[in-house]
């Protein structure tokens, strides 16, 4: 009888590793961040990382006489930061009548129908976890992890005790030398990878930010061969449109709050300038869910689990993400402004 009243509790398909197995493979489709993998994700057994920065010292060296003594070598000081990882957590259920006509478990039929049910609800959930961390992720990108409410959770800035960095780009102004501007965010990406490498320097921009530049009268020109260039390829020529050194691309990531507020991961007129191809820059930290069968494991960054209602009526579903988005070195972060 409980086979029929809950189906999805008599097949190991439907256990907490398959399940989590199943809703970290679903598709994603959310995110540029995502899409660029500019934060590779990386599991970790613990609720809170620890950031270690050694300031590495570089001097000149004097000339000495033959046979003397060598100069005394500095090194860097080291500094331990420590994040406390965030947890979020999703309630979804199955009703009865979603699986009701299905009562036989000894076909391949009725599994893929079980299946598909459990699928659905697990893509609703995993596009919820999947916008919550593009925004948190942009939250990082911008130097300030915030929270769905719009609360700081960490203020990258202020726990590396760096100065923000930003760079108006006047674009309401025609003789603005806007080649000049893109240099300076170079120059000031170079000078804080500190030690780092990197590829290039992309440029997420609002739209009322990418309109002006583009409509900007030291910029229209090359705009418009960059929009020929793309129309031959059938592509968007908000995207990957170089200038000045840097590659800048419209983005227009936004979602509501619970309250129904809508936020925008950019604010408007303002756009963001960051380094690609880092080593270890950046990164997304997943820990480990807070299941008895998870502790001290490494962390994965979705789970999800099942089972029965009260009284049999329906299963609960619960899927959690437990993500810390961290950009180690904040210094390379440019705001870019009107």
């Amino acid at each position: 009888m409980s086979e029929i009243i809950n189906p999805f509790a008599a097949n190991d398909a439907f256990s907490m590793a398959s399940l989590t197995g199943a809703l970290n493979i679903l598709p994603n489709n959310y995110g540029r961040i995502e899409q660029v993998n500019l934060m590779p994700v990386r599991g970790v057994r613990t609720r809170t990382i620890m950031i270690e920065e050694k300031d590495g010292v570089l001097n000149l060296l004097q000339t000495q006489p033959v046979g003397s003594p060598g100069q005394q070598n500095k090194m860097g000081k080291r500094r331990v930061r420590s994040f406390v990882i965030p947890h979020i957590p999703l309630d979804d259920e199955i009703l009865p009548e979603e699986y009701a006509g299905i009562r036989a478990f000894g076909t391949e039929g009725d599994m893929a129908a079980l299946t598909q049910i459990m699928n659905d609800h697990l893509q609703t959930m995993k596009s919820k976890h999947g916008i919550t961390l593009e925004h948190l992720r942009m939250g990082a990108l911008k130097g300030e992890i915030l929270d769905a409410d719009g609360s700081t959770l960490y203020d990258l800035f202020a726990e590396f005790g760096i100065t923000k960095k930003t760079i108006g780009f006047a674009l309401g102004t025609a003789t603005t030398n806007i080649g000049q501007k893109c240099r300076n965010v170079l120059r000031h990406i170079e000078d804080n990878l500190l030690g780092e490498v990197m590829t290039g320097v992309h440029v997420l921009c609002s739209e009322g930010f990418f309109d002006a530049l583009i409509d900007h009268a030291k910029v229209k020109e090359v705009f418009l061969n960059h929009v020929a260039a793309i129309d031959r390829l059938g592509g968007d020529p908000r995207k990957e449109f170089s200038f000045g050194g840097l590659t800048f691309e419209e983005y227009r990531g936004q979602a509501v709050d619970r309250e129904g507020t809508q936020r925008r991961f950019i604010p408007a007129d303002q756009a963001i300038a960051f380094p690609l191809g880092t080593m270890n820059t950046f990164t997304t930290y997943a820990a480990p869910a807070d299941f008895m069968e998870t502790a001290n494991t490494i962390g994965q960054l979705y789970y999800a689990k099942q089972e029965p209602r009260k009284f049999n009526r329906g299963v609960d579903l619960h899927s959690q993400s437990n993500p810390l988005p961290m950009c180690k070195r904040p210094g390379v972060l440019v705001a870019l402004t009107l």
